[in-house]
């Protein structure tokens, strides 16, 4: 049997840092489920301590995700700790994520303390993180960076401490994979008690190099990797789980290693945290990408036809790509249309399931025939909205040409009941609908950014929306100031399928900063815990 390589993912945490990616409690939930669907080892949930919010999806992961570690990230202090043990109470499987930086770039100006104090600092954390759960994780910022010496100190003392998992970061994402191997090996060959922890690899896509860095350090020991669904993450993102698991499991002759994923979902995962954070995927990304599987030279195409292996060195279906030749009609009926569904992996309750086979059923008069991409459309429209909708668009016309003034009119039921109806002018059809669904609204914000893409092919495509908003006035959504806002839409109208993108992300702003309104409001009638009060300032949080 290979040896298994662990995979901690922390598209939850560190993903979500990436720009406008910003997800609702019961979005991380819907995430956290598909992750453990998925197989990963370990569910970085977030940073308890951040915010009420990030404290709440820590706690539901908790209570919620049986079959996978729940880790929860802390600074090195007293009340990081307290707060994310507290969130991690109910969890079958607990861990602490604590650290502080190792080089001196981070010690000298971030931390502004001497190496020494850093290390002191670092092991009393382990130690008190050892009170509440037996999994500590304790992670060595910007080793990168590092004195390679002091890096071994560090490791040693807090695995003496009681870290259990020791996280080797490649925070700027500097290194090369000869000098991040190199850096790993030597963690092996210089820290007298490293066979007590897991070593783990932690390394960012500022250079392009996460994921090659990342098996050069599972090549040289590491057996824990942590990675973000499509490489989401702050700058220019974090490694690639699917890059790394297919990596692993293509190259079995060179790695001999093996992980926990079920491959056959990494493609719904991908589209799934793509669809709730607003972020598209590239389409030549690696693994999960449109483009990945497709030929388009003639010779490639040819010699796939011939035998898959002369251009493909996955086949799709193990990455749970669908199969476009199967496609349904309006024929199908709801049992056809249900069984597809199960087959794809989505569990929908009866509402659920009635609101995707009428908008099924209206797909199907247009295009005849249904893919499984129109299908995952459709499901993103009607199931994966998380939060109460304010104002429903139910109508939208629109007269536009090269000579003629580009009008709108909208229908929207508001949140009585009541409907309003409302027209104006743009600078073309799309401007036009959203200046008059903001006639109706009134809510203030700014497009800045709109992008359309079809699903299928074909000039009866249908057509999938995404944009973002920027709020005019912010709104503290999970604790932090959200200016950001995104959403979708599809339809076989891209002109339809933009007026609901932008109804989707109007609603999502309305129901944040009503969420909001509710939080403060609760805050202000409730009296503050005593324990999770901040402590007076002083030089060391251990003194």
């Amino acid at each position: 049997m290979a040896e298994r390589v662990f995979i901690f993912d922390t598209t939850l945490r560190d993903g979500e840092q990436s720009p406008g990616a910003a997800l609702n409690v019961h979005e991380k939930v819907e995430i956290a489920h598909a992750l453990e669907e998925l197989g990963v080892d370990i569910i970085e949930a977030g940073f308890p301590v951040s915010s009420p919010g990030d404290f709440q999806a820590v706690q539901r992961i908790a209570r919620e995700i049986r079959g996978c570690i729940i880790c929860g990230l802390t600074r090195a202090n007293p009340r990081d700790i307290e707060v994310a043990a507290e969130a991690l109470r109910d969890a079958a499987h607990p861990r602490i994520h604590t650290g502080l930086g190792v080089s001196d770039i981070h010690i000298r100006h971030k931390l502004q303390i001497t190496r020494e104090e850093a290390l002191e600092w670092g092991v009393e954390a382990v130690k008190y993180a050892r009170r509440f759960v037996e999994d500590v994780q304790y992670y060595a910022e910007d080793a990168g960076r590092a004195d390679p010496e002091y890096l071994y100190r560090v490791l040693e003392a807090v695995i003496d401490a009681g870290a259990t998992v020791v996280n080797i970061p490649d925070t700027t994402g500097y290194t090369t994979p000869d000098e991040f191997g190199a850096l790993i090996r030597g963690i092996f060959e210089n820290v007298r008690n490293i066979h007590r922890a897991i070593v783990s690899v932690h390394c960012h896509n500022d250079l392009g190099l996460a994921t090659a860095n990342t098996l050069a350090g599972i090549r040289n020991g590491a057996r824990q990797a942590e990675v973000t669904i499509n490489g989401i993450g702050e700058r220019a993102g974090n490694c690639s789980l699917e890059e790394v698991v297919m990596a692993l499991r293509t190259r079995q002759d060179l790695f001999g290693l093996e992980t926990g994923i079920n491959t056959r979902r990494i493609y719904p995962v991908s589209r799934l945290v793509s669809q709730l954070t607003g972020i598209p995927v590239q389409p030549n990304k690696a693994i999960v990408g449109v483009n990945a599987f497709a030929h388009s030279s003639g010779i490639h195409q040819d010699g796939v036809l011939k035998e898959r292996s002369t251009y493909e060195i996955i086949n799709p279906r193990d990455v749970g790509v669908p199969d476009s030749e199967i496609v349904l009609s309006a024929r199908s009926g709801r049992h056809g249309l249900r069984h597809r569904l199960t087959e794809l992996g989505y569990t929908l309750d009866d509402e659920q399931f009635e609101k995707v086979y009428n908008r099924f059923l209206v797909i199907a008069d247009r295009k005849k025939t249904v893919d499984t991409r129109d299908l995952e459309a459709i499901i993103a429209d009607e199931v994966q909205m998380f939060f109460e909708e304010t104002y429903h668009l139910e109508h939208v016309q629109v007269t536009c040409g090269d000579h003629s003034i580009p009008t709108a009119t909208v229908r929207i039921r508001g949140p009585e009941g009541q409907v309003y109806c409302d027209a104006a002018h743009g600078t073309g059809p799309v401007d036009a609908i959203y200046r008059a669904i903001n006639r109706i609204v009134g809510e203030p914000n700014e497009l800045i950014e709109f992008s359309i893409q079809a699903v299928t092919g074909g000039i009866d495509a249908v057509g999938r929306v995404t944009i973002r908003i920027q709020a005019k006035e912010p709104v503290v959504e999970n604790g932090v100031e959200r200016h950001i806002f995104s959403g979708w839409g599809s339809d076989t109208d891209i002109v339809v399928a933009s007026a609901k993108a932008y109804m989707f992300a109007l609603n999502r702003l309305i129901a944040a900063r009503r969420e909001a309104e509710a939080r403060k409001k609760q805050m202000a009638e409730s009296v503050a815990s005593p324990r999770l009060r901040l402590p007076e300032k002083r030089l060391s949080p251990w003194a």
